[in-house]
């Protein structure tokens, strides 16, 4: 079976010690191959028998596991250049909890960036957030694939730290109910329009 594997979030970005890649070395086979994908994961090949005690190897060592397929994705995150308190930090870590794992309608990305600098591209991701100095904006609808690239609409400017985890929350399972089977989400977007995205959401 396949796995995800990713660090944690932190200041610097998706850093991996030395430690961690010998923890990953040693729950594979010797002709194993490691795919790093374009969301900052590592996928893995393993024997379906040892998942959980392949999982506890790597918990143990500081890495998260995440299913692969039509899940959302960890948090892609910035490397919060600006410090962990004036980035926000906690509020990524959180978002994190929150975002990555879910059982969805086509693998589903979620950006965060600590400034407007953007580093982490949210805005070519389904759902974006970037720390302001008012608040967070929420984008939603970034398509980074194809020759069709285009950026995320936004859909709430200035969102209170308090209102944020909600909103995201009901965003990805407002996509879980009323999604197509294999739709992306910026073809969501476009065919409920933001306006009734927004009346949901809020409502």
């Amino acid at each position: 079976m396949k796995i995800a594997v990713a660090p944690r979030i932190g200041v610097g970005g998706s850093l991996f010690t030395a430690e961690q890649w010998k923890s990953i070395g040693d729950v594979l086979h010797a002709d194993a191959k490691i795919e790093f994908t374009t969301f900052k994961q590592l996928y893995i090949d393993i024997e379906e028998d040892h998942f959980d005690e392949t999982k506890e190897k790597l918990v143990e060592a500081g890495l998260e596991v995440y299913p692969t397929g039509f899940f959302s994705k960890n948090l892609i995150a910035c490397n919060f250049c600006r410090g962990a308190e004036e980035a926000g930090l906690s509020v990524a870590l959180k978002l994190n909890e929150i975002v990555a794992g879910h059982a969805v309608p086509s693998p589903l990305k979620v950006g965060y960036a600590g400034c407007a600098n953007a580093t982490s591209e949210p805005l070519f991701k389904d759902i974006g957030i970037v720390k302001m100095k008012a608040g967070f904006n929420i984008y939603v609808g970034g398509e980074g694939k194809s020759i069709k690239a285009s950026l995320a609409q936004i859909l709430f400017e200035n969102v209170q730290e308090i209102q944020l985890i909600p909103i995201v929350e009901r965003l990805i399972s407002y996509y879980q109910q009323n999604g197509k089977t294999k739709e992306r989400y910026s073809r969501f977007v476009q065919r409920m329009t933001l306006e009734r995205l927004k009346e949901e959401i809020i409502s």
